[in-house]
């Protein structure tokens, strides 16, 4: 592989799936139920790349109530509902895999910050999973979620290789910062659309390469070069 990478390793909402403006809006509505009066925007600000059982005491510090096993159970059935209605793959995810798995074969992983029901109902929506069947990795599911590094480093153990050796598809802070910190090369997709993180941004926290468009990453990955 012409950049030297052993495995590429997904992140998914942001990345594979277009989710995050549907969970944040079924976020927002549910912590304004609870009494916190904050915007869509701040809600986006607060929450993004981040997931919200990490996030109780915030929650809890502007709502005066407990974040509760049932309330997260209530967050993610409501959250789930909308993604089943209204999920859509980000624009040219299926090419780019396609391409990508002509140069990575099975090297390939879904390492995410979210729960494991959720990755897996979005990848079978969209038609994603037999890209990843297998090999879907959950924040949830380790000691430490995103920006921790990990699930990259779980999964790049599974496959069998060195984090170092890995290539990181990611779009948030969060993300780059935990694929930087498991040793990867980050690239992070910053697309030009509403709430998106800038480039700027994801540089800052340590993204080795910037791209705009899903139909620019596998000649990245498997040509080496940056149209950041």
């Amino acid at each position: 592989m012409s950049l030297g990478f052993d495995a590429v390793l997904f992140d998914c909402d942001g990345v594979l799936v277009d989710s995050e403006p549907i969970t944040n809006g079924v976020l927002h509505t549910m912590l304004v139920e609870r009494g916190w009066a904050l915007s869509a925007q701040d809600c986006w600000n607060h929450f993004i790349g981040k997931a919200v059982k990490d996030e109780s005491a915030l929650i809890e510090h502007h709502t005066g109530q407990p974040v509760t096993d049932g309330w997260l159970a209530s967050f993610r059935a409501r959250r789930d509902a909308a993604l089943h209605e209204l999920l859509e793959p980000i624009h040219g995810i299926h090419e780019a895999l396609k391409l990508v798995e002509q140069g990575f074969g099975e090297a390939m992983a879904c390492a995410s910050g979210a729960d494991r029901g959720k990755v897996e109902l979005q990848l079978r929506k969209t038609g994603l999973m037999p890209y990843f069947e297998g090999r879907i990795f959950s924040g949830h599911e380790m000691p430490r979620s995103k920006p921790a590094p990990d699930v990259y480093l779980a999964a790049a153990r599974a496959l069998g290789v060195q984090a170092d050796r890995c290539a990181v598809v990611e779009d948030t802070v969060t993300g780059v910062t935990a694929g930087v910190a498991a040793g990867a090369t980050v690239f992070a997709y910053s697309p030009p659309a509403a709430g998106a993180f800038s480039a700027d941004a994801l540089r800052e926290a340590g993204a080795t390469h910037i791209f705009r468009r899903m139909q620019h990453l596998p000649e990245l990955l498997l040509g080496g070069r940056n149209h950041g």
